[in-house]
Parts: C-alpha cells; structure tokens; sequence
C-alpha cells in the first residue's frame, strides 16, 4: 500500500513534463548533475583536510594544535581558544 505503484511513476512523470517543459527539463537535468558534481568534490576535500590535520597531529603531537597561554601567542587576541587554530586563510592559495 505504501509503494509507488508503476501508475504512480507515469502520473508523476506527467505532472513534472506539464509543470516544467519539455524544453527546459534537460537544462534542470544539467544543473543538478553539476551541482552534484560540486559537492562531492567539496566533500571529497573536507575528508581530505580532516585526514591531513588528523595526520600532522599524528606526526608532531603538540606542535600544531597548541598555542601559548601566557598572552604571546600568534592568536588573533579576540577571544581565542588556545589549542584551537583559526583556518581563515585556508582558501587562500599559496604563492
């Protein structure tokens, strides 16, 4: 009771050709591929950033995560966290 009949899948197919178009269903089909497209390449390389910060934390324990207590740290001295790094030019390529 609670599938999609094959009627169903012809009714809807129907519905979506009357609300859109012929003409403009394949551009629509374009879109989406890309937009998908898109995002498994940026989840691809948020798995990638997280494996690289998990493997440099791995190497050098310490080294990158921690950050001075005593006032004379690189932070940006707005309130930050130490043993947190701030990751705002991390879209900015590298020269």
């Amino acid at each position: 009771m609670g599938a999609m009949q094959p009627w169903h899948w012809i009714v809807l197919l129907v519905v979506v050709l009357l609300l859109f178009g012929s003409s403009r269903l394949p551009g629509l089909a374009k879109s989406v591929g890309q937009s998908m497209k898109i995002f498994k390449k940026e989840v691809k390389d948020l798995r990638d950033d997280r494996n690289e910060d998990g493997n440099a934390a791995d190497n050098a324990p310490g080294s990158a995560t921690t950050t001075s207590t005593t006032g004379t740290g690189t932070g940006s001295g707005t309130g930050s966290t130490p043993g947190l790094i701030d990751h705002k030019d991390r879209d900015i390529p590298k020269a």
